[in-house]
């Protein structure tokens, strides 16, 4: 019987867990396309601009092990 039990109120905590995240997603203001599209170009810009800075960072310090390196 506590097995029953024990799964009863694992499926019940299941149950309030569901209702509260469909709850929850209710309560989100979620954004306009418009808004999506601006967010996501944000953030593809921030990506090539933060991939430039790291290709242009280990050039530099390729170069600077070159020299290091060579004597």
């Amino acid at each position: 019987m506590k097995i029953f039990q024990g799964l009863r109120r694992f499926f019940s905590k299941i149950g309030r867990f569901l209702r509260d995240v469909r709850s929850e997603l209710k309560k989100v203001i979620w954004p306009s396309w418009g808004e999506l599209r601006v967010y996501t170009a944000a953030v593809l810009v921030a990506m090539v601009g933060v991939g430039v800075i790291l290709w242009g960072t280990d050039g530099l310090l390729t170069l600077v092990m070159s020299f290091i390196t060579k004597k």
